[in-house]
C-alpha cells in the first residue's frame, strides 16, 4: 500500500485524533453521574449577521427532517456491542466528526424541563472542531467571526440527525439533541464518553487537542460499547507521539501545516499546480450544444426510457442502504430553499473588488467544509436548455463557484468500489455541498447579489465543463469525470452561481492527458465494460475519453449486490492522500506528476505497473466499518444477492477497436419536453462510434472555418410545449455532470 503501516492498518472508528492513546479514569463518571440535571436550554440568542441567520435556517432544516420512529423490524447485525459501535463511530467519522465519544444515558442527564425518552440508554456525543476565522483585510471575516459557533453548531447538528436517522432505519430508537436546543447535558455526556475534562467543577470544559468546538448528542436504546472518561493527565496529550503521528492518527505536524495556510487556500496547495489560459482538452465552443435534463441517463431511466427494471430501481439505487435513511430528508428539503428573493435594500458597492471578492467566498467556503474551491465566467453552454419537468432554464448568472467534496479516502479503501458503501459515499458528499452552497447563497442574497445553489437534487448546470474552466482539474479516461491533482477521482461537486463581481481562474495542467493516455486500469477494472480502452474522440464539441454513460447508468441503477458504483474511483492510481503524513514516494510522485512533466515518459508507466504490484485499489479490510445491509420495503435486510468484494482484474485486456460504445450525440437525446418514455436505439448508437471526429480532424475543419457535424444540434423541443405525463415523483436528479 502507498499508506504507512500505521495509517494503513489504523481502524477506521477510531478516527483521525488519537483518543484510544489518552489515560481514562473511570472514578469521574460517579462524580458527573451525580451532578444536579442543568435546566434545559432555549434557544433565545438572535443570529449576527448574513451567514449566522443562513445557518440557523440551515440547523433548522436539519431539525425539522430528523427521523424519529423505527423501522418496523430491526436489521439483522450481531448482538456485539463492539462492532455495533465500530459502525456508529464509523458513519459519524465518515460525516466529518472530529471526536466521537459513547457512554451510559444516566437520569441525571436528561436536562430539567425536558421529556427524557425512557428506553433510551446510549449517548452518543458527537464533536467538532470551530472553524477558523479569515484574515484582516479579507471580507468574509465579517460574515464569519460573529458565526463560528453557529458553523460548527450547524455542522455537527446534521450529522447527529443524519446518525439518528441511521440507527432508525436499523430499526432502534434514536433522537438528535443539537447545541442551545437539547433535552440533555452535552457537557456532562461529553466528560462521561471521554471527549472532555471538566475544568475544577465548573461548566469548563476542556478537550486534549481541540480548543474550540460544538457538540451534539444522540440518544438511544441501542446497545453499544462504551468509553471511559478521560483522566485529568489526558490534556498534557500533544507531546511528540501526537506530532508524529502516533498509532497511525493525523500528526499534529500535518494540522499545523494546515492552520498556517491562508484560509482562502484551503487544505490543498492548488496554487502550486500550473496554470494555462484554455483546458488541456479541446473544447470547441461554438459546437457545444445546450443540452436537458432529461437526456441524463438517471433522468432517462427515471421515464421509462431504459425499461421497467432501471425505471423501478431508479428510485432507490443509490439510498438502498440504511446510512442514506437520515440524509434524505434534509437534502430534499435543501431544494425548495436553493433560491430565494434577494435582499434590494443592501449596499452592494462595499464589494466591487473582485480579487477581494473571490477571496472571500473560497475562504467562506473552506470554513463552512469544502475541500477544493474554484471560481469561473459561466460559459451559456453550460446551463441546461430545459429541466426535469420539461420547462426552459433561463441563463441567469455570470459566474460559478464550484466547490469539490471528498468522497473520503480510508472508507473508499475499505470497499471494492460497488458493494453497499458507494451509494452513500455519493449521498453523504452532495449532502455536504448541498448544505455549503446553500448556506453561501443564502449569505449572498442577504447581501444583495442574486445566487443560487445548484446541487445535484436540483442543478440548473453541468459542472464539468465549470471544473475545467475554474482549474480544479482535467479531464480523464473515466470519461465524464474531471481528476483532481490532490484529490483524484474520489470526488463529488457543488456549484453556486452568482452575479457578485469575482475573479475567475485559471484552468491547469498537471499532465493527465498523457498519464491517461498510458494507463487504462479505470477501463480494466470498470464491472460492466463501460470506460473506453481506445483514444479520445469528439462529442458534442468535446474532446474526450467518451464512457458509455447508457451502459454505465445501467449497472449502478441495477447493481444487484452493491449500491450503485465507484469502483473506476476507487481503482485509479491517483486515488490517493498526499499530506504531510503521507508516505515519502507518493509525495515525491505527486510531486513530479505535477512540477516535473519532462519525467512523465519514464515515471507513468512505472508508476501504473508499481501501483498494481503494491495492491492499490484492492481491499484494505482494517478500513471497512459499515454493515453490509439492503433496504427492502423500509427494513433492513441482508443483502438478497450478496456483496461484491472485488479484488483487482489485472489480466483483463480488451481491444479497444472491438470495444462496442453506444453514443448519443445531441441529435440523437430525447425531446427536451416530452416527458413520456422515449426508449434508446442502443444499436445506432454503437454505430455512431464510426461518425465521430477524432481531435485532429475537428481542429482541423474548425479551422477551415466549416460547420460544426449534424450530430452536435440538439433534439429541438415539441413546438407545443411539455409533453407526457410527468406522474413520476423525483427524489433527485442526475449528477449534473454528464452530457
Amino acid at each position: 500500500m502507498f499508506l504507512t503501516t500505521k495509517a494503513a492498518s489504523r481502524p477506521y472508528h477510531l478516527g483521525t485524533y488519537p483518543l484510544e492513546s489518552l489515560p481514562r479514569d473511570p472514578s469521574v463518571a460517579l462524580g458527573e453521574t451525580l451532578r444536579a440535571p442543568r435546566p434545559r436550554q432555549q434557544r433565545t440568542t438572535v443570529p449576527t449577521g448574513p451567514l449566522a441567520k443562513a445557518l440557523r435556517s440551515c440547523l433548522d432544516l436539519f431539525i425539522g427532517n430528523a427521523l424519529r420512529t423505527p423501522a418496523p423490524a430491526r436489521a439483522p447485525i450481531p448482538d456485539d456491542p463492539h462492532r455495533r459501535m465500530v459502525d456508529v463511530k464509523g458513519y459519524s467519522y465518515f460525516m466529518n466528526a472530529s471526536q466521537v465519544g459513547i457512554c451510559r444515558l444516566p437520569q441525571s442527564a436528561w436536562c430539567t424541563g425536558a421529556e427524557p425518552i425512557p428506553q433510551h440508554t446510549h449517548a452518543v456525543v458527537l464533536l467538532l472542531a470551530h472553524g477558523r476565522v479569515p484574515e484582516q483585510g479579507n471580507p468574509a471575516r465579517e460574515w464569519v467571526q460573529p458565526a463560528v459557533a453557529d458553523g460548527a453548531d450547524t455542522r455537527i447538528g446534521g450529522i447527529a440527525v443524519c446518525l439518528a436517522g441511521h440507527i432508525c432505519q436499523l430499526g432502534w430508537s434514536a433522537a438528535p439533541h443539537v447545541m442551545a436546543a437539547a433535552a440533555v447535558d452535552a457537557q456532562r455526556l461529553a466528560v462521561l464518553a471521554g471527549l472532555a475534562v471538566r475544568e475544577q467543577d465548573s461548566d469548563c470544559m476542556r478537550n486534549p487537542y481541540v480548543e474550540a468546538f460544538s457538540l451534539a448528542v444522540v440518544t438511544t436504546d441501542y446497545e453499544l460499547a462504551v468509553d471511559e472518561p478521560l483522566a485529568v493527565a489526558a490534556l498534557q496529550a500533544k507531546g511528540a507521539a501526537y506530532w508524529f503521528g502516533i498509532n497511525g492518527a493525523t500528526s499534529g505536524r500535518e494540522r499545523n501545516r494546515r492552520a498556517k495556510r491562508a484560509t482562502h487556500l484551503g487544505p490543498y496547495p492548488m496554487e502550486t499546480v500550473k496554470r494555462v489560459a484554455k483546458p488541456t482538452t479541446l473544447i470547441l465552443d461554438g459546437e457545444v450544444p445546450r443540452v436537458s435534463k432529461r437526456a441524463a441517463f438517471f433522468d432517462r431511466a427515471l421515464r421509462g426510457d431504459l425499461g421497467a427494471k432501471a425505471q423501478h430501481e431508479r428510485n432507490r439505487f443509490a439510498f438502498k442502504q440504511p446510512h442514506t435513511a437520515g440524509m434524505m430528508p434534509s437534502m430534499r428539503s435543501m431544494v425548495p430553499v436553493q433560491d430565494g428573493p434577494v435582499n434590494a435594500a443592501a449596499d452592494t458597492s462595499r464589494y466591487r473588488d473582485p480579487v477581494a471578492n473571490s477571496r472571500a467566498l473560497k475562504s467562506l467556503s473552506y470554513f463552512l467544509g469544502a475541500d477544493i474551491t474554484g471560481i469561473c465566467a459561466a460559459p451559456d453552454y453550460a446551463w441546461f436548455s430545459h429541466g426535469a419537468a420539461g420547462e426552459p432554464i433561463a441563463i441567469k448568472h455570470k459566474y460559478a463557484v464550484i466547490m469539490l467534496i471528498d468522497q473520503e479516502f480510508d472508507t473508499m479503501e475499505g470497499a471494492s468500489g460497488d458493494d453497499w458503501i458507494s451509494g452513500t459515499q455519493s449521498m453523504r458528499a452532495y449532502l455536504r455541498g448541498a448544505e455549503i452552497a446553500g448556506v453561501m447563497a443564502d449569505t449572498l442574497r442577504q447581501l444583495g447579489f442574486p445566487a443560487r445553489s445548484q446541487t445535484n437534487a436540483d442543478s440548473d448546470v453541468l459542472h464539468i465543463p465549470l471544473m475545467l474552466l475554474a482549474g480544479l482539474g482535467e479531464l480523464s479516461r473515466i470519461g465524464e469525470l474531471v481528476l483532481n491533482p490532490f484529490l483524484g477521482p474520489r470526488l463529488k461537486t457543488v456549484v453556486m452561481t452568482t452575479d457578485m463581481p469575482l475573479e475567475p481562474d485559471q484552468p491547469i495542467d498537471f499532465g493527465l492527458q498523457y498519464f491517461c493516455q498510458h494507463c487504462t486500469k479505470c477501463a480494466r477494472e470498470c464491472p460492466c465494460d463501460a470506460i473506453s480502452w481506445g483514444p479520445k474522440v469528439m462529442f458534442n464539441g468535446y474532446e474526450m475519453w467518451k464512457p458509455d454513460a447508457e451502459r454505465c447508468a445501467r449497472y449502478r441503477l441495477t447493481n444487484a449486490r452493491g449500491s450503485a458504483c465507484g469502483r473506476c474511483m476507487k481503482t485509479c492510481p491517483l486515488n490517493k492522500i498526499v499530506t504531510a503524513d503521507g508516505p515519502l514516494a507518493q509525495r515525491a510522485a505527486s510531486w513530479c506528476g505535477i512540477n516535473a512533466p519532462v519525467l512523465k515518459p519514464l515515471l507513468v508507466p512505472l508508476a501504473v505497473r508499481l501501483d498494481d504490484k503494491l495492491g492499490n485499489g484492492a481491499i484494505n479490510e482494517a478500513k471497512k466499518w459499515w454493515f453490509d445491509l439492503e433496504v427492502v420495503d423500509g427494513v433492513c435486510v441482508e443483502p438478497v444477492k450478496g456483496v461484491n468484494r472485488r479484488g483487482l482484474n489485472v489480466e483483463h485486456q480488451v481491444d479497444w477497436e472491438k470495444q462496442k460504445i453506444a453514443y448519443y450525440p445531441a441529435h440523437a437525446m430525447p425531446v427536451p419536453n416530452d416527458l413520456a418514455p422515449q426508449p434508446t436505439d442502443r444499436k445506432s448508437a454503437i454505430a455512431a462510434s464510426a461518425r465521430l471526429e477524432t481531435p485532429a480532424a475537428a481542429q482541423a475543419r474548425h479551422a477551415r472555418g466549416e460547420p460544426a457535424p449534424p450530430e452536435s444540434k440538439p433534439t429541438a423541443p415539441h413546438p407545443d410545449g411539455v409533453q407526457g405525463q410527468d406522474a413520476v415523483k423525483l427524489i433527485y436528479t442526475s449528477p449534473p455532470s454528464g452530457r
